[in-house]
């Protein structure tokens, strides 16, 4: 996975186009939440950062540490959760990005979001596994 570093700066690139994901960064006891819209992506020295250095926020990734790319459907109690999640060698999460407002006011599926998800699985899923 760590060789393929052009193809994750392309599937984080199509994941910041879909409105209302959020980026989650877990480090111990503490945690940060990047909402991806609107935010740019770059990459040099096998380092991608998201967002722009100089804004009100932003995230390096090491591209190194990355070992894998996972499309996780986890049912919840009253709901299911969609993400892509990237881990590290020990199978720990690096960086999970959440699909949210996947449910319609009366807490039903939407079908289009369900949609953009299943189409970036398709699309990125086997690539990156």
């Amino acid at each position: 996975m760590a060789g393929d570093q052009p193809s994750l700066v392309s599937l984080i690139s199509d994941i910041l186009e879909v409105p209302d994901v959020l980026f989650v960064v877990k480090s111990g006891a503490a945690v940060a939440e990047i909402r991806g819209d609107s935010l740019d992506v770059s990459y040099k020295n096998n380092w991608i950062t998201v967002g722009d250095n100089n804004g009100p926020a932003h995230m390096h990734i090491n591209m190194t540490g990355v070992s894998s790319v996972r499309f996780v459907q986890e049912e919840k109690p009253t709901r299911t959760s969609y993400s892509v999640q990237l881990t590290d060698d020990s199978g720990e999460r690096i960086l999970a990005a959440f699909f949210t407002k996947m449910y319609d006011s009366e807490m039903k599926l939407r079908p289009d979001r369900v949609g953009t998800y299943e189409l970036l699985e398709k699309e990125w899923g086997n690539k990156m596994s």
